[in-house]
């Protein structure tokens, strides 16, 4: 299994790397030499200093969000202190190291808080002006006092809404859309006029009652791509949890796999080109894509079952244009003798599965031989403050990783910024986060899957581990992603704040 697993990685290595051409122009799958990788790195943008953002050396715009958000906690009472359901969201490593294996990880600054006053810009003065960084003054001193005024006045705003005082929050809320824009050179800047957007339009439901916006599918799968081809977060979902489902299927001739949000199938070519190269011989290929729409699936599909043809693998494709959480047992062709693997890279653009006590109860009925699961570090639970605040962070240090390396007017930041990042905070802050139904969504599925007795968490392999460490050579440390392995997980972030975290389980009645 050593060997497969590197293959994975090897043979489609031109996949993976950042470029341009259409998504299933796959003329040629082979095995590239090393200096692939090198090409790739290489095609990396570059920009003028002027171009970037404010911060270089550190991720100054989220930690000093962290920081004024941990300012702002401490000077509200707190109504519940219980942080158990809030994973750590920080990433304990020295600095000149990409990659450390750790266990345990500290509790993170940001929790579950409520309310008792009305914040107000005087609160904020001493955050903004003095050190906060232990003495050390570098990191503030690069940011703009504009972005920082905008930030603390988004701050005023998010207080104001969560008291209800719905007037003031609009008349906030207007001085921001006009000071700030998603085309500034400033992260700071970007990041508060994509909030300040979401923010008039969680004002507006509350006046008008909750509205489900449209979801152009096309345009975000354009921008899903994009952000696929300049940073490594999605390519380590797709690779981590391919192979896991490839050791899942170690030996087996039939395997079918249900990918709960299957959007272009953008993971799955590297993993039918080492199947079908198996040592055994390929096995028959059974995919279940979910999804919104049954055109984009049938496409989907069509371009799966092509890739698939062309390497002389057997396989069928069944498009369901439903979520996992409304359906039944009997709408999955299962049959007898496959191998079951689930899939499902979580995100917040929209909610893609349905009610989760629905979604676990025919994961528990359907006993897959393995569920590969990658999340992202952000509660969508709790009141709307407290949504803001961990929001606030984590999609700070989103904006940086991307200023870090690409320009400003790059057309790609702009459609991922725009199209992905703005419509997760939208639907995190004026929906009310992926349930627009009202129901409760778990905070953290792999906590809820390891307190169930119908699974057991399976650990990710060194395998698994090695591909990550392999995506993340082809973006230079300065960059300064970062990964971890600890509790059976593998976790990828930005500098010193993780991002997503991939796990594995299986049922106790899998076959």
């Amino acid at each position: 299994m050593m060997k497969g697993g590197f293959e994975v990685v090897h043979a489609t290595l031109d996949m993976i790397q950042p470029h341009r051409e259409p998504l299933w122009d796959f003329a040629s799958v082979g095995f590239p030499t090393t200096s692939v990788a090198a090409a790739a790195v290489s095609s990396i943008p570059r920009q003028n200093l002027e171009n970037r953002c404010i911060n270089l050396e550190r991720n100054e715009l989220s930690d000093w969000v962290e920081q004024v958000t941990k300012k702002l906690i401490d000077d509200l009472p707190a109504q519940n202190t219980d942080t158990d359901d809030h994973h750590s969201s920080t990433l304990q490593a020295p600095a000149d190291i990409p990659m450390v294996c750790e266990d345990s990880f500290p509790p993170s600054l940001l929790g579950d808080f409520r309310p008792r006053k009305t914040v107000t810009s005087s609160d904020f003065d001493e955050l903004q002006w003095s050190n906060i960084n232990g003495g050390n003054d570098r990191g503030l001193s690069r940011l703009d006092e504009q972005g920082l005024s905008l930030i603390t006045l988004l701050l005023e705003c998010a207080v104001a809404i969560s008291i209800d005082n719905l007037g003031e929050a609009h008349r906030m809320l207007l001085e921001l859309t006009q000071m700030a824009s998603p085309y500034a050179l400033s992260c700071a800047e970007r990041v508060v006029a994509y909030f300040a957007k979401a923010m008039s339009s969680r004002v507006i439901n509350s006046w008008l009652g909750i509205c489900s916006p449209l979801i152009n599918y096309k345009t975000v799968h354009c921008a899903f791509q994009a952000f696929n081809n300049v940073s490594p977060f999605i390519k380590f979902a797709h690779f981590t949890s391919n192979q896991a489902i490839l050791e899942a299927f170690h030996r087996r001739d039939r395997v079918h796999i249900i990918d709960l949000d299957i959007m272009q199938g953008l993971q799955w070519p590297a993993l039918f080109h080492i199947l079908a190269t198996r040592m055994e011989g390929p096995p028959h290929v059974t995919m279940t894509g979910m999804g919104s729409s049954m055109e984009l699936l049938t496409e989907t599909g069509k371009q799966l079952s092509n890739f698939a043809k062309r390497l002389g693998m057997s396989f069928e494709f069944h498009p369901i244009a439903k979520k996992f959480g409304e359906i039944d047992i009997t709408t999955v062709r299962l049959r007898r003798g496959e191998t079951l693997a689930i899939h499902w890279l979580q995100h917040s653009l929209y909610d893609a599965t349905g009610p989760d006590w629905k979604t676990m109860r025919l994961m528990e009925q359907l006993g897959p031989r393995i569920i590969t699961l990658v999340e992202q570090d952000l509660s969508h639970g709790g009141s709307f403050l407290d949504r803001f605040v961990g929001s606030l962070h984590y999609y700070s240090t989103m904006f940086d990783s991307l200023g870090a390396y690409l320009a400003a007017d790059d057309p790609n930041r702009h459609r991922i910024e725009h199209c992905l990042l703005y419509r997760e905070i939208n639907n995190i802050l004026a929906i009310g986060g992926p349930a627009r139904s009202g129901e409760d969504k778990m905070k953290q599925w792999r906590s809820e899957l390891a307190a169930r007795n119908s699974f057991v968490q399976v650990p990710m392999s060194s395998n698994s581990m090695a591909q990550a460490q392999l995506i993340l050579n082809m973006f230079p440390p300065a960059h300064g992603y970062r990964l971890v392995q600890g509790d059976g997980t593998l976790r990828l972030g930005w500098k010193d704040t993780s991002l997503f975290t991939a796990s594995a389980w299986t049922s106790h009645i899998s076959r």
